[in-house]
């Protein structure tokens, strides 16, 4: 006997059947998140904007590689930094309508006097301190619905690799919107929110992972990570 089709399955099981996710899929959180759940696991989505978006098979080049250096700049400051969390590709719940995986997040301990917080289920619920996205085919979402829920939800710091461009747009939020943060005359940008999360953008689009480890050790040398250890993240002494 063949297998029954998704129509065939719905009329035979009405209060069991569980829709598959289709790329395009207009859901609210809750369904997307039953939806999800009864997926393959190999299978991988995110809700933006009320819109199901189906990740693509991801290419060593385009996404593999840069995803992986992205990750090793944001780990090595995350653990030099106590109080800061983070990881990559978990899922968030940013509301009703915004699901994301981030490619890489940062976010100051919930019992700490971060925004976010870890659900009992292991997710994420608000809005990270900091999230790194990287885009190959991605591009307009990443700079189109997606930023917009970042900003819209408060999302302090978003950057955005655009691999096929050799170009990183990094911005931080202020007064409700996005404005750019732009490299100093030395081309190292340096995070707003994170004190010492620094980086030689031109190094990490070439690969130069020596470089850029080196510039984020001088980040996290100056007086203002100490101070945003100590001020900040370090919990009050009793």
């Amino acid at each position: 006997m063949g297998l029954l089709t998704s129509a065939a399955q719905s009329h035979l099981f009405p209060e069991t059947f569980v829709p598959p996710l289709e790329n395009g899929d207009r859901l609210t959180r809750v369904e997307f998140e039953r939806r999800y759940a009864a997926m393959p696991e190999h299978v991988r989505a995110e809700l933006v904007e009320g819109v199901v978006i189906m990740a693509s098979p991801v290419r060593h080049t385009m996404h593999g590689a840069p995803h992986a250096d992205l990750i090793s700049w944001a780990t090595f400051y995350r653990a030099s930094t106590p109080g800061v969390l983070g990881g990559a590709d978990a899922t968030v719940r940013l509301d009703l309508d915004n699901e994301p995986q981030p490619d890489v997040y940062l976010l100051i301990d919930p019992a700490r006097g971060g925004k976010a917080r870890i659900d009992e289920d292991d997710y994420i619920n608000g809005a990270p301190e900091f999230v790194g996205e990287v885009a190959a085919s991605t591009v307009s979402h990443d700079l189109g619905p997606k930023l917009n829920a970042y900003r819209r939800n408060g999302v302090g710091e978003y950057l955005v690799w655009r691999v096929q461009d050799a170009a990183i747009d990094w911005f931080v939020l202020r007064e409700g919107r996005f404005d750019r943060l732009l490299p100093d005359a030395d081309g190292v940008t340096r995070s707003v929110v994170f004190p010492g999360l620094w980086l030689d953008t031109a190094a990490l689009l070439s690969g130069d992972l020596v470089r850029v480890h080196a510039v984020l050790r001088d980040g996290l040398a100056d007086p203002t990570h100490a101070a945003f250890v100590t001020l900040v993240v370090k919990p009050t002494s009793r």
